[in-house]
């Protein structure tokens, strides 16, 4: 394990799917067709306290929603990427854009669509429900599925090892 907390104690930046990790994977839709999902208050918590820290943030999504748009803008993620095809391609944009290295980047992806990118990274992270392929090449599995505190998990466990966490600086929502 001392070696996973190594890679761990590098990353500055984290990527992160939205359905399947963010949520459960379930969509409700309404009677106009908007679909509905629902996310853990932990996870965005954490979310929010990674930004105030300053780790860098991206989302990247197939799903395009205005109100999942809203609630990352709320939790202070500026670089949100939703109806994206080609997750590849945005990423190579963002290590670009931003001069970040491959091997500060953590990415918590749950399914095929996730695949390529997760590859490219220091660290490929699913949620416990992510399909086998994803767990196959992830370096951590969490052992919460996805929508249930997954991505709490990891940004806890990376906040904990860089010492960020929890540290009486007034950071508490």
């Amino acid at each position: 394990m001392p070696n996973f907390k190594k890679l761990l104690s590098k990353i500055d930046t984290f990527i992160f799917d939205v359905d399947g990790v963010m949520t459960d994977g379930i969509v409700i839709l309404d009677s106009d067709g908007e679909i509905l999902r629902t996310m853990n208050v932990k996870d965005g918590y954490a979310l929010q306290l990674a930004v105030k820290k300053g780790y860098k943030i991206f989302i990247i999504s197939g799903g395009e929603s205005k109100i999942v748009r809203a609630r990352f803008e709320k939790l202070g993620v500026e670089n949100i990427y939703l109806g994206i095809s080609d997750k590849l391609e945005v990423y190579n944009k963002i290590i670009e854009e931003n001069n970040i290295s491959p091997d500060n980047i953590l990415y918590m992806g749950d399914d095929i669509p996730d695949c390529k990118v997760m590859k490219e990274v220091g660290v490929a992270a699913c949620p416990a429900d992510a399909a086998e392929e994803i767990k196959a090449i992830s370096q951590f599995i969490s052992a919460l599925d996805g929508g249930k505190g997954c991505v709490r998990d990891i940004l806890e466990q990376v906040m904990k090892i860089q010492d960020t966490w929890f540290d009486n600086d007034g950071f508490y929502w």
